[in-house]
């Protein structure tokens, strides 16, 4: 269903061939870490999979043990989420922010503030497959309060389909949402979480520019003066992937890269998990809106085999 992933089939493609040049480019002494990034970042996820059972077919070793044992640091944390199948990375990223001390609401937010209803239902399953435990309970066990009821009514994946809008009630909830934060003392946070978990695509677009009728401000700004922490992230996420997701991520790329120090972790996250969906889309909205490329952002951001792997995935610059 995606065709703007940077990252396509590789043709002609050999799993063999790939396989037998990753062991040569890890035997032995050294590594020979172009070879590996080059072909891991040149063929799409169900080749990878592919080379991976040719590389145990042939020499009988595990391929992402053998990219943790040969790479060290950020390179080998990039290698290795490319080698996780793609229907297993977000339920992954998931366990792994909501695991041990501490959560991390960063990756629950963008994950699931930017997922299709689908993609929802599908993470839920292949969670509950691979670590036999029900991830709304996982979740709920780590969150608490409207954050976590948010995070709860997208984890249903039952936002309404896209069939066409109805203007009486675009009109009704741009009028709920101003009642429920501009006009009100403190703020009715139920029903922000209720409208914008639930609501269409489309019908949220029209509500959107209704709410600036009404009230004269962006939704974004009523949501970031009336709510406050990880609620009002959430809640901007999801305005921000309703009017467009590949804007949202061009923007968490922006900020992973800002100032001082970069947000590897994000970044990686980002750059596999779209290299296939919308990446074109998303270098786009970073030239228009962040006026410079996503390419040479990373070129100045990052240094070594990591950054040649990350401008791989990139797929070109758009200057």
């Amino acid at each position: 269903q995606y065709t703007r992933g940077t990252v396509t089939a590789f043709a002609p493609f050999d799993a063999r061939a790939d396989a037998e040049a990753l062991r040569k480019a890890m035997k032995g002494l050294g590594t020979d870490e172009e070879t590996v990034l080059t072909i891991l970042t040149t063929r799409n996820n169900a080749q990878r999979q592919e080379i991976a059972s040719a590389f145990k077919t042939l020499f009988g070793r595990d391929l992402v043990d053998d990219l943790k044992s040969e790479l060290t640091g950020k390179l080998e944390t990039l290698m290795v989420s490319l080698m996780r199948p793609a229907y297993i990375f977000d339920a992954h990223a998931l366990k792994h922010a909501i695991k041990g001390a501490g959560t991390n609401e960063k990756v629950l937010t963008e994950i699931l503030a930017s997922r299709t209803p689908a993609e929802v239902q599908n993470i839920k399953q292949v969670y509950q497959q691979e670590y036999e435990a029900d991830l709304e309970d996982k979740i709920t066990g780590e969150t608490s309060g409207h954050f976590q009821r948010l995070l709860v009514v997208l984890l249903q994946g039952n936002r309404d389909p896209d069939v066409g809008v109805d203007e009486a009630l675009v009109e009704q909830d741009a009028q709920v949402l101003f009642r429920a934060g501009e006009l009100k003392w403190g703020t009715d946070e139920e029903k922000f979480i209720t409208i914008l978990g639930t609501r269409s695509i489309s019908h949220l677009r029209r509500v959107f520019d209704k709410y600036m009728t009404i009230s004269g401000f962006q939704i974004e700004e009523t949501i970031d003066r009336e709510t406050s922490g990880d609620l009002e992230k959430l809640l901007l996420a999801v305005v921000k992937c309703i009017r467009s997701v590949p804007a949202y991520f061009a923007e968490t790329l922006y900020y992973s890269m800002k100032g001082a120090g970069t947000d590897d972790d994000t970044l990686i996250r980002v750059m596999v998990s779209r290299s296939e969906v919308d990446l074109l889309d998303i270098r786009q909205e970073f030239r228009k809106n962040f006026a410079k490329s996503l390419y040479q952002t990373i070129q100045k951001d990052t240094s070594g085999d990591y950054r040649k792997a990350l401008l791989l995935l990139c797929g070109g610059d758009d200057d």
